[in-house]
């Protein structure tokens, strides 16, 4: 019986080596090796803002970690249903306490090494939550973003680049951005909670009625993305969809010459909403 447990307990040592020394190693990999040359995590987007690769990294420190300890756990698994199953007619199970040293080794080593992994993770989520929702870099430029049921309302600064002032241009479900340039938002609601997500930016925020919330973003590469509502607000729900727009400095400038200061403008899609609308009740012209 002594000889089992030495056995035993010799077995467990040397799968506590293996199991540490092989997640050290996976880590390692993950992050030199695999987690760089991937644009993007569970998405097939691009990575448009400055702080989209922190948060498809922590996907993917999470998705390593817990992928790793799922594919040690069914090995050991499968293992122990192979090594202790019934060889012969007569043989009887044996009755396991589970209070034994050497068979507690078997649990708690491997909480252990969670409660480790389990660390730096959390030290992986804070780090990334400061980095995005505390720490927010001066602003460049400020707009103001409205939900409302079903429809983003946007006002960006005027040629004087100051939100407030006479020359704001107001559009709905359009928004237009400079590239390399850090924007503060000013996130309300007009009457239900919404969310105000761009999945190319990795941001989701809710907006809440009766308050400002105050969020930031830099984009980073130019091109047209898509805004979406993350959160049930209604019947039209699904349809509350607006249109990003990310230019050049350049290319904002002359959007900037084409529109009149002050304006006040539907997107394309407002546009034909409205104009069914209008057909369906012509008397409400």
């Amino acid at each position: 019986m002594n000889k089992d447990k030495d056995s035993s307990s010799a077995t467990s040592h040397v799968l506590f080596v293996v199991t540490a020394t092989t997640c050290v190693l996976f880590a390692i990999s993950a992050f030199y090796f695999i987690l760089p040359n991937r644009e993007t995590w569970m998405m097939d987007l691009p990575q448009a803002s400055s702080y989209a690769g922190h948060i498809d990294g922590l996907f993917g420190l999470i998705t390593f970690l817990v992928g790793f300890w799922f594919i040690v756990s069914e090995a050991v698994f499968f293992y122990l249903i192979f090594r202790f199953r019934r060889k012969t007619p007569d043989q009887k199970a044996e009755y396991v306490t589970g209070e034994e040293p050497h068979q507690k080794r078997w649990v708690t080593i491997p909480h252990i090494l969670v409660i480790i992994c389990d660390i730096v993770l959390i030290f992986g989520t804070v780090y990334v939550w400061y980095k995005v929702k505390q720490d927010l870099p001066p602003a460049q430029a400020t707009i103001r973003v409205v939900g409302q049921q079903w429809a983003w309302t946007f006002e960006h600064p005027g040629p004087d680049g100051k939100l407030g002032s006479e020359d704001d241009i107001t559009l709905v479900d359009e928004l237009h951005l400079k590239a390399n340039t850090v924007y503060h938002f000013k996130l309300e609601s007009k009457d239900v909670l919404h969310s105000f997500s761009i999945p190319a930016f990795r941001i989701k925020q809710d907006s809440v009625p009766g308050r400002t919330i105050t969020g930031w973003f830099e984009a980073i590469k130019e091109g047209e993305y898509d805004i979406q509502c993350a959160e049930m607000c209604g019947a039209g729900h699904g349809l509350m969809k607006s249109d990003l727009y990310v230019h050049s400095p350049k290319s904002y400038e002359r959007w900037l010459k084409q529109i009149s200061p002050g304006e006040q403008a539907l997107a394309p899609r407002e546009q034909e909403n409205q104009i069914a609308l209008n057909r369906r009740n012509p008397g409400k012209r």
